[in-house]
């Protein structure tokens, strides 16, 4: 297959970008759940169930079916009498939020960085940031979104066992620290799996942590949730796993929240970090990775990071080579590797 033209590149991009659009359509008004539930349905049997406009329940079903995301029966009936499903293997990625291919949410987050483009064009002009409440509750939920299906599963499934850290985890009396938990969906994980353990997450932004005991509650976990920077963790150690999960990047002062956790290490504890699977060195062209990465970096980790002075201003694009050299200036004596599958991810242990 012939390479694309850079013009044909950006047309399919703004094609993708109206899609996501029809996805964060599907998801907030709950479209795609009544396919999911109902079946074949017409666009007036949509637009009945899910409590919308049938002019708009057929534009979008027309729509979703072109772009190939719902399948339609018929496609020569009258408009009115077309029936439209969610085909089984499309269920996990829109629906089920916990499913490995749920990636709806991107939808949510890239709304949330449309919202505050104006305000990023600022920032580059000034040097300044776009706090991280700026973007939103749909960043929130795109963000919480995108990662829970792995801090669901994988985490406690296969990150942790192999980073070699679960068996104290198990004890009476275990003491776990999430830092930057955001939606608290990886806390929840954590409590579930280690009932014995005492799980606390922490998170910077107020509406985060509310979200995540509401969750928690809903889970019916005893997880706790406090709304603290990363630093306040060593207050409340000594603990025998910190786990900072995609959220060390964000970090406008990292060294200093690294040194933090170190010190809230009990005796043989070790600090978890999982951030992106980039490429060991910057090339470009890129390869997919590294395009999502750094089309994330530019919108709103870079920007959300720069809101708050000093700054580091790291960026998505943490390669394993930083994340050693930061580790070793907040005083750790090593940073290891988990030979693990974490798909975007790589999961580090650091220790001594």
């Amino acid at each position: 297959m012939p390479t694309p033209t850079l013009d044909e590149r950006l047309l399919e991009a703004a094609t993708g970008t109206l899609e996501l659009f029809g996805v964060y359509l599907g998801t907030r008004l709950g479209l795609y759940r009544s396919l999911a539930e109902r079946g074949r349905l017409t666009a007036p049997e949509l637009a009945e169930a899910a409590g919308i406009h049938p002019r708009y329940a057929q534009e979008w079903l027309e729509q979703q079916a072109v772009a190939g995301f719902v399948a339609v029966d018929d496609p020569s009936r009258p408009a009115d009498a077309r029936r439209y499903r969610l085909p089984a293997d499309h269920v996990g990625v829109f629906v089920d939020p916990e499913h490995p291919a749920h990636l709806a949410p991107f939808a949510d987050a890239v709304v949330g960085v449309g919202k505050v483009l104006d305000e990023v064009v600022e920032a580059y002009r000034t040097g300044g940031g776009v706090p991280y409440s700026h973007y939103g509750p749909e960043f929130r939920r795109g963000q919480g979104g995108m990662n829970r299906p792995a801090f669901a599963s994988d985490l406690t499934g296969s990150w942790l066992p192999a980073a070699g850290v679960t068996e104290r985890l198990s004890r009476p009396g275990a003491r776990i620290a999430d830092v930057g938990c955001g939606h608290g969906w990886s806390t929840i994980a954590m409590a579930r799996a280690y009932p014995q353990a005492e799980v606390i997450g922490y998170d910077l932004d107020e509406a985060s942590v509310a979200e995540a005991r509401a969750h928690a509650e809903a889970a019916g976990v005893g997880a706790r949730f406090v709304q603290a920077d990363a630093q306040a963790v060593a207050a409340d150690g000594p603990f025998d796993l910190v786990v900072v999960l995609e959220a060390l990047h964000d970090m406008a002062r990292p060294v200093e929240g690294l040194a933090a956790w170190r010190k809230a290490l009990a005796d043989g504890g070790s600090v978890i970090v999982v951030d992106e699977k980039v490429a060991a060195t910057f090339t470009a062209p890129g390869d997919a990775i590294e395009r999502l990465m750094y089309g994330w970096s530019i919108a709103h980790c870079l920007p959300a990071s720069l809101a708050e002075q000093p700054s580091a201003g790291l960026g998505t694009v943490l390669r394993e080579d930083d994340v050693r050299r930061l580790a070793a200036q907040a005083g750790f004596a090593s940073t290891r590797v988990a030979e693990v599958d974490a798909g975007f991810f790589r999961v580090y242990r650091l220790e001594g």
